[in-house]
């Protein structure tokens, strides 16, 4: 996610699946053909005329059926995408019981969160704001959360009443037909919810197609810029959740060890791979030594592991050779322009895509590392004197998705959170996960918001429905 280039569009090698802990290929899938594309678009437009018109009581007994099947299937689902893109499996797991959570909140919240909105009027008369769902939407989602990220597209849509067709990430074929499945036993309708294993080219031909009616891209700033530029020329509502570099700041720490481990815990999840994660420590000089010490240990002698069987001391791969070489193409740029390598940080021999857990210090204006999002395992330490300080260099950044301040004194806290140029700001923790908690970004990072309430207010027709006296 560190390519801003707009001038190409990214190789594409079709749909496969190659297990980034040994390199090898499981299984390929064809692409869509172009008579593929147009039968899902003509179904989407089709089922949206029928499904708009269910009561959305109705759509949240389905929706809650989806719910119940992605715990129900976890197991299984956490075993697809561990050989897919390398997710521990017992994170992988939590993925997908997590959206048993999203679906789930989605299926109760819905019919209030859509509900008429009563307004007041000057001149008589009786008015309300009504939600109303637009109609077939594209989603192109990432491989880095492969069933959260559908998830949060997909669970307010489904209850608005629009129509879905998914294009996932090219590497994650096989958890994009298990959703589809997911979606097919829990009685969605035919044409509700389609998969496409969609070519680029296919892809902007349906974003330009008159059926479509927004667009929502989960992925680097140069997918963004792409998608955003088709959908700005042909007049659709885009959603684009882009790049971070998060500020993680701490201020004071009265367990400085204890502070150092939830931060490692923090930037190791998914294998250093979330668009949200601390990026960026920024600490307090008073504490940094002893601070990056503690991550210096935790990131010394660990081994490469098998995803799918995790134990204590071992990391798991990338999601492919190639993130992996990019990382340490970065890392290089900064330890040979003056950073410190405390730990880690190169690659393990073969075939796998194991980059050695990292601690970065030194790292200045003229690096790589500085401006661009570091997607992996990779603890990148700043040392401040001030809070002025903390702050200005937590906002040195064309990023803006989260940040987090701690510090025992709340209010300096937050203080401090407030005026982080951000679309989430956290006291005191590293983020605010949860279904019911917005989440979407501020400058490069992109524009819109998924989960919580504001999750069903993208893609919809806020229309005035106003009755005279």
């Amino acid at each position: 996610m560190t390519d801003t280039s707009t001038t190409a569009r990214p190789t594409q090698l079709g749909f496969r699946v190659v297990n980034p802990a040994t390199g090898e290929l499981a299984q390929e899938f064809p692409n869509a053909t172009d008579d593929d594309i147009q039968d899902a678009l003509a179904s989407a437009q089709s089922a949206f005329q029928s499904w708009r018109l269910v009561p959305i009581e109705d759509r949240a007994t389905v929706v809650t059926r989806i719910a119940q099947l992605f715990t129900e299937r976890a197991e299984h689902l956490a075993s697809i995408i561990t050989e897919e893109m390398g997710k521990p499996i017992a994170q992988a797991q939590g993925e997908a019981k997590f959206c048993t959570a999203i679906f789930q909140y989605y299926a109760d919240e819905g019919p209030s969160l859509a509900a008429d909105q009563p307004i007041k009027t000057i001149s008589g008369g009786r008015a309300v704001i009504q939600k109303l769902p637009v109609g077939p939407l594209l989603g192109i989602m990432p491989w880095n959360y492969p069933y959260y990220q559908v998830a949060r597209f997909a669970a307010p849509n489904l209850m608005l009443g629009n129509t879905i067709i998914l294009k996932h990430a090219e590497n994650c074929p096989r958890s994009a037909l298990a959703i589809a499945q997911i979606m097919e036993d829990a009685g969605v309708p035919d044409g509700v919810y389609a998969n496409v294993f969609a070519t680029h080219q296919q892809v902007a031909e349906m974003i330009a197609d008159e059926r479509i009616e927004g667009v929502s891209l989960t992925g680097s700033e140069r997918a963004g810029a792409i998608v955003g530029e088709i959908a700005g020329r042909n007049l659709k509502k885009a959603v684009l959740e882009l790049g971070g570099s998060d500020p993680y700041v701490i201020l004071d720490s009265a367990n400085v060890q204890e502070s150092a481990a939830q931060a490692w815990k923090t930037r190791m999840g998914n294998t250093g791979q979330a668009c949200n994660s601390n990026k960026r420590m920024i600490v307090m000089d008073s504490i940094y030594d002893e601070f990056v010490s503690e991550l210096t240990e935790r990131a010394s002698g660990l081994e490469p592991g098998d995803p799918a069987v995790q134990s204590e001391g071992t990391f798991a791969p990338l999601s492919s050779r190639a993130a992996a070489e990019r990382l340490a193409e970065q890392i290089k740029d900064a330890v040979d322009k003056g950073a410190t390598l405390h730990a880690g940080g190169k690659l393990v021999e073969g075939p796998g895509a194991y980059l050695q857990p990292a601690v970065l210090t030194g790292v200045t204006p003229n690096m790589r590392a500085y401006h661009e999002e570091l997607f992996g395992p990779v603890a990148v330490v700043y040392k401040v004197s001030s809070d002025d300080e903390a702050l200005n260099l937590a906002n040195d950044t064309r990023y803006g998705l989260g940040g987090a301040v701690f510090s025992a004194d709340e209010e300096r806290a937050c203080k401090l959170a407030m005026q982080l140029d951000c679309g989430m700001s956290n006291v005191n923790a590293a983020s605010a996960g949860g279904a019911g908690m917005p989440f979407g970004g501020a400058k490069r990072s992109g524009f819109g918001r998924e989960l919580g309430p504001l999750g069903m207010d993208e893609f919809v027709n806020k229309r005035l429905f106003y009755i005279a006296d």
